[in-house]
């Protein structure tokens, strides 16, 4: 669970080719006025610890940064923030160690790697990652080592540049970051497609290079090669996001507060240009249809990694439409099934390789009827608990 903090909602300082945000800013929903008050009271309603979120936040003046951090820190002990890192100065990092800040930065790599990540042109564009990459480097000297988000996509994941996107990572483990977590590109325009998108096996290839990478590594790890191992044992009480059945009407795994206080959804679940209304309550429909929708109708019916998967993000829809699966079926089929592997070598045994497993889809199935969303591994345990009392009674 998080809560994203958006004074500014989606302005931002670059111009990110393929940005999920970008259909509000073609819309012109870019908010230029906030008021921290009711930020404040509106977070303290949601009673979480906040990440301050964009567009780019540190576009905000210092003095208003500070306010909220001061604030995180009060009533928080801390708070986070993204941020592409172009703006960060010695000021920022220090009010980062003053108030507890958790600094996460959403860059592809260095030089040509990042040239996506537009700043109007390529000199500019070089010239922001540059600021970038010494960002990072001065956090990491000062002890407040970041966390990454790599989008991966044919600037940056294919033939030498994947090589030299893996030998940056090795640089940022050298450095001393511990974390970096790994986004396929969402594809929102046929413009982005054309000129970034990696297709399944290349995205595939990519994925594998670097789970590959990280069994090198110092202490860097990805997010998602031991979550998927992890899923795959029915333990998704602390999985990311994309893994816990996400209802897009809700997005309860991320709270918005906008810069008046109003509540919004996670923006990968905003197609149209606007922020969709918070809806009540949460419901599971979307699984619901995905479990009994065939494959080649956009469902997942039969998939025997479905209650690992779950479809993933709604925000990634084949067609850009939450009640179909992930467009990332395939890329995540294989990465399963290699996760599946590893642990069946191990000695251990997945769920989605026994034959039982039926009985788990059914008891989430009716759980997500009824509107809840558990963690798999405890209804599994459930099951577990009132077989062992059916054979006490025997």
């Amino acid at each position: 669970m998080s809560v994203e903090l958006r004074p500014l909602g989606v302005r931002c300082n670059l111009g990110c080719a393929y940005c999920y945000q970008n259909p509000q800013r073609d819309a012109g929903n870019v908010a230029n006025r906030y008021d921290l008050e009711a930020m404040k009271q509106a977070i303290l309603a949601e009673g979480e610890p906040f990440t301050l979120f964009g567009g780019e936040p540190l576009l905000l003046p210092m003095d208003d940064l500070e306010a909220l951090w001061a604030f995180g820190l009060e009533h928080f002990g801390g708070s986070s923030v993204q941020t592409n890192a172009t703006l960060i100065t010695d000021r920022h990092i220090q009010l980062f160690e003053r108030y507890q800040v958790d600094v996460g930065v959403s860059v592809d790599g260095p030089r040509e790697l990042n040239d996506v990540r537009w700043a109007g042109s390529l000199e500019s564009t070089r010239e922001a990652t540059e600021r970038s990459m010494e960002a990072i480097e001065r956090l990491c000297a000062a002890g407040q080592a970041p966390s990454l988000i790599v989008t991966l996509h044919r600037g940056n994941a294919v033939g030498e540049r994947l090589e030299s996107l893996c030998t940056w990572l090795r640089d940022m483990d050298a450095l001393g970051i511990e974390r970096a977590r790994i986004h396929l590109l969402e594809v929102d325009s046929p413009d982005v497609a054309g000129r970034l998108e990696l297709d399944a096996e290349e995205n595939i290839t990519a994925m594998v290079a670097l789970a590959e990478l990280e069994e090198e590594m110092c202490g860097l790890e990805f997010d998602v090669f031991r979550e998927l191992e992890e899923l795959l044992l029915a333990d998704d009480k602390e999985a990311t996001c994309v893994w816990r059945a996400c209802d897009p009407g809700t997005t309860s795994a991320v709270r918005g507060v906008e810069g008046f206080g109003q509540r919004s959804n996670c923006g990968r679940t905003n197609k149209d240009g606007a922020d969709l209304v918070k809806a009540d309550r949460p419901t599971h429909l979307r699984q619901l249809a995905l479990y009994h929708t065939p494959q080649e109708h956009g469902g997942c019916k039969g998939c025997r990694f479905f209650l690992a998967c779950k479809g993933q993000c709604p925000g990634t829809g084949i067609d850009g439409d939450w009640r179909n699966r992930t467009v990332h079926c395939a890329e995540w089929k294989a990465l399963f099934r290699r996760a599946e592997e590893r642990l069946l070598d191990s000695g251990l045994f997945p769920v989605s390789a026994q034959p039982n497993r039926v009985y788990l889809e059914e008891e989430m199935l009716a759980a997500w009827a009824r509107g809840e969303n558990p963690a798999m591994g405890d209804v599994l345990a459930s099951m577990q608990a009132n077989e062992a009392a059916r054979e006490v009674d025997r």
